[in-house]
């Protein structure tokens, strides 16, 4: 990904474009799944295996959302969560960035059929493209209250913070 985002719902690519696989996605923690939109049994199936037991849908548009800028601009801070991230995208598309270990941004496009989990703890951003508008499920393991926690010194000494560093970082 271009070191200096000048329009966060570009493709944002290296020149030359970096590839980077499912693979070293892995390392990172990161899942990656295509499960057909027609097939929502897989989603099921999914679910009963990682212990979802929650989900609802979200609709990210300019026309569905009120303040819609500002809360893109929030989505695109970066953050970190204590729980599973888990998206399954149903229509539309957009990016999840990421650090690797270098602590370089790594963008991930995602499309419709597209799930993708991030592990607790993994600093990251979200934005849709272009077309602003993206639908997608959220999983959950517990019903709870999301939160993000923006990357500050606190974020970083917390417990999950730490516990992600040791698993995927090796720090």
């Amino acid at each position: 990904m271009c070191r200096q985002v000048k329009n966060q719902s570009a493709p944002c690519n290296c020149d030359p474009p970096i590839d980077v696989s499912s693979d070293e996605l892995y390392k990172l923690g990161i899942l990656t799944q295509y499960i057909p939109v027609v097939d929502s049994g897989l989603i099921d199936k999914m679910c009963d295996e990682r212990g979802y037991k929650y989900r609802d849908e979200l609709i990210i548009s300019r026309e569905k959302m009120p303040n819609y800028d500002e809360e893109i601009k929030k989505y695109f801070e970066e953050h970190m969560h204590i729980d599973e991230e888990v998206r399954y995208i149903l229509d539309g598309s957009c990016y999840f960035d990421v650090r690797n270990r270098e602590d370089k941004w790594v963008r991930i496009a995602v499309e419709p059929g597209d799930a993708i989990i991030l592990p607790p703890g993994i600093f990251h951003r979200f934005t849709p493209d272009h077309r602003d508008y993206i639908q997608m499920l959220r999983l959950f393991k517990e019903q709870q209250e999301w939160l993000g926690y923006n990357r500050n010194e606190m974020a970083k000494v917390t417990s999950v913070r730490e516990q992600y560093l040791k698993d995927y970082i090796g720090k």
